[in-house]
Formats: structure tokens, sequence, C-alpha cells
């Protein structure tokens, strides 16, 4: 009698185990003690990390039949969903879908993917991080063509779209929002930054990859400039105080521009906080120093110091993996 107790309380033991492991273990997240990893990188260009109820989502360039998206728990083990989260049937184009970002409207419980297809800007909606992303009228938000939009919200609530505009070359404007994030007023666009000079101009006239924050009544918007394909592609900021005002460039720009042998063409990347609160900075750099394509994402601490500038923690860069 004294064994069959011992059996029945040792298969209770097992079970109780068994079932605090599996509670790891859920869609999408398969987390694994020794998990199968598939590539050494994640193979996202244009990446854009959004944090949510303690899982962190990427998205990113990355196919022409829409948006796919990553999950982690950590920053460095990802893995892609099955299905995309936003997909070409049920969004505005048929290519070029790029640069996705995705927030999170806790008035409608809602998260809005704002992305380039067809070299025009537009906004999908979905109920979950994972999508899918749908438009109910399949149109850009503007007729002309734009990319690269990111979602900024001041401290009065008013929304804003930093987007791209192919005046005279690559040049990132701002425009306010409706309050429905669904359209621009066209009468509030501004000019932000643009190519000038010097390491800007190295391959094209580019600016973009607009990502901005707001720190002690200072705007900063993080901008690559170079055409992508550039091993000299790189990350400024510049700085005002006031949205409709002129945007100043840092002195010490480039901020991000091959930081080690190993990474050359980095940029296009978004600011994000992790679950410490702490600022990040997610973005893809080239395959390999002779290989542009597929482009891989890789995420830096970032800081603004007491002086007010924005210092990247290039000693410290997270590799992610991709894993089963």
């Amino acid at each position: 009698m004294t064994n069959k107790l011992s059996w029945i309380f040792f298969i209770m033991i097992l079970c109780i185990f068994g079932c605090r492991e599996g509670e790891l273990v859920g869609s999408p997240l398969q987390v694994a003690t020794q998990p199968e990893i598939v590539t050494s990188y994640v193979p996202l260009a244009d990446p854009f990390i959004l944090y949510h109820e303690g899982v962190y989502y990427a998205y990113g360039t990355s196919s022409d039949n829409g948006i796919p998206v990553y999950t982690s728990h950590d920053l460095v083990l990802w893995k892609r969903y099955s299905t995309l989260a936003l997909s070409k049937n049920n969004s505005y184009g048929d290519k070029w879908f790029w640069a996705p970002e995705v927030y999170y409207k806790p008035a409608n419980k809602t998260f809005y993917m704002f992305y380039s297809a067809e070299e025009h800007i537009c906004v999908a909606t979905s109920h979950s991080p994972l999508g899918p992303f749908t438009q109910t009228v399949k149109q850009p938000m503007r007729a002309e063509k734009s990319i690269d939009n990111t979602l900024f919200i001041d401290d009065d609530g008013t929304p804003y779209l930093f987007f791209v505009r192919f005046t005279n070359g690559n040049v990132i404007w701002s425009a306010e929002l409706g309050s429905d994030w669904m359209s621009i007023k066209e009468n509030t666009l501004k000019r932000c930054v643009e190519a000038v000079s010097g390491w800007e101009t190295i391959l094209g006239k580019v600016t973009e990859g607009p990502s901005v924050v707001k720190r002690n009544g200072v705007y900063y918007l993080l901008y690559s400039a170079n055409d992508y394909r550039s091993q000299d592609y790189g990350v400024g900021y510049a700085t005002t105080t006031s949205l409709t005002g002129s945007w100043t460039k840092a002195a010490e720009n480039p901020i991000l521009h091959k930081p080690n042998v190993e990474l050359v063409g980095t940029g296009h990347g978004a600011l994000f906080k992790d679950s410490e609160g702490s600022f990040r900075y997610v973005f893809h750099a080239h395959y390999s120093r002779t290989t542009i394509h597929s482009r891989k994402m890789y995420i830096t601490g970032l800081d603004i110091d007491s002086d007010g500038k924005i210092r990247m923690d290039k000693s410290n860069i997270i590799y992610p993996k991709e894993y089963k």
C-alpha cells in the first residue's frame, strides 16, 4: 500500500510540473527550454517592435504578400507566427509592403498598423497584435505617393503622423491625424528634415525611417540617411521644441553607423520601450559585408542623457534568432 501511495504521489508531482511547464507554451509563443534555431537571425528589414501585455511583437518589410509578425519574451529568441499579420488580400496594394508600425489605442481596444504599399501610406486595424489587420475601405491615406509612416501622440493627446514624401529626394514631413487615426489633415503638412550634405548624401538624397519621442519639452526625431543599399546607411537625429517650428540636426550625427566590423547598412529602425521601461532601438543591417539581402534585425539600447543628447549603446547589440 505504501509503495502504491508513493507512485501516486510521484505521478501527481510530474503532472504538476508538467502543467507548469505547459503554461509557458501557448499560441503564438512556443517557449522551449532548448529551442530549435531556424536561423541565427530574424529576416526583417525596416523593423518595428511593439511590447504589449508581456509579449514583444516584431513587424517589418519581408514579403510581397503582406506583413509578417514575430513574437518573443526576451528580445533574443523570436518565433514567426504561422500567418501574415497583414495580407494583401485584406489591404490596399499588391506589392511593396514596407515599414509597418503597430500601435494600440485603449479607447477602442484596437491595434492600428501604419504601413506602405506600392509607395502609398496606409492604415489597417485589428483587435489582436497578431492580426489579421484589415482595411474596410482598401485605399491609401493620401493620394500622393508617400512611405515610411510613424505615429506620435503629443502630451495633449494630438496624434501626428511623420512620413516620407518624394520632394527633392526623400524628405520627412509631418501632419496631424484625425482623432480616428485614419485620416490626415493635409492643411497641417510640415517639412521636417531632408538630406543636405556630408554623411547624409554619400549615396542618394534620402532621409527616411522616422521615429519620434518627446523628453523634457524637447521633440526628438530619429531618421536614417543615404540609400539603404549603401554600407554608409546610418541613423541621425534632430530636435525641436515645437512641432510647428524648425528642426535642428545633432552635431554628433550619425549616432549609428557601422557600429562594428560586422554590421553595415545600419538603419531604418524604431524606438520602443522594453519590459523594464527602458528605451531601445530596433534596426536592420545588411545580410553581410558583401550581400545586402535578406536584411537582418538587430536591437540596441538607447538613452537621452542629461545634456539632452541621444546615445546608442553600440557595445551591447542584441542579435535576435528565429526558432521553431
